[in-house]
């Protein structure tokens, strides 16, 4: 006969021994799964932040390379505004000057005359004018006795005899704005003047 509360014992599960319950399975049978399929979605999302981040770097090399290029075109245009300006501002003021070189000749001729004596009116003006060009580079070329030279003289008459070209008569000066001629001298050219003997010209190189 058995003894009461014994079928009770014999009849429940009873506690785990060592761990081990009476159905055969082991706790942490269930974490155990959950930890290795963890395992397995962690290593298939690693790879694909990989790609994620493998993708974006063409992108960013594409955009900086872009960058670059719109960098070197706006140097570039800065560079060619400057210097369209600078050629702009050298051809108004060439213009302006070629303009003004008329009156000059007639200062030239009313000082040949007489007419710019000290505490003249015209005087007075003849130098600021003089002053203003002088100051934007604007240089007389052209005196007798100067070698003849194609580039910068126009002959008109030829006096000489030999081979060697001087400029004997200034009809007409020349002048150069900076590095550029902006017009030729009109001259006479003539033999080159003996050793001791200075020839008289109407113009003198850089007095405008």
């Amino acid at each position: 006969m058995t003894e009461p509360g014994t079928e009770n014992v014999a009849g429940e599960s009873g506690p785990d021994v060592d761990g081990v319950s009476q159905d055969g399975e082991t706790p942490g049978d269930a974490r155990g799964g959950d930890t290795g399929n963890g395992a397995e979605a962690g290593a298939e999302q690693a790879p694909a932040a990989g790609g994620e981040e493998r993708g974006a770097n063409p992108q960013v090399a594409e955009l900086t390379e872009a960058l670059q290029r719109e960098r070197a075109q706006f140097v570039n245009f800065r560079r060619r505004s400057a210097e369209e300006y600078k050629q702009a501002t050298a051809a108004g003021k060439q213009r302006i000057v070629e303009k003004l070189l008329p009156i000059l000749d007639d200062v030239d001729r009313a000082a040949e005359h007489g007419h710019l004596e000290d505490g003249s009116p015209l005087k007075v003006f003849a130098d600021k004018l003089r002053d203003v060009l002088v100051g934007e580079q604007l240089e007389k070329f052209g005196a007798a006795g100067d070698a003849f030279d194609p580039e910068l003289h126009e002959a008109i008459q030829n006096e000489a005899t030999g081979g060697e070209l001087v400029l004997g008569q200034v009809l007409r000066p020349g002048y150069r704005l900076g590095e550029k001629v902006v017009r030729t001298a009109m001259v006479a050219v003539t033999d080159p003047a003996p050793a001791g003997e200075a020839a008289d010209g109407s113009a003198e190189s850089g007095d405008v």
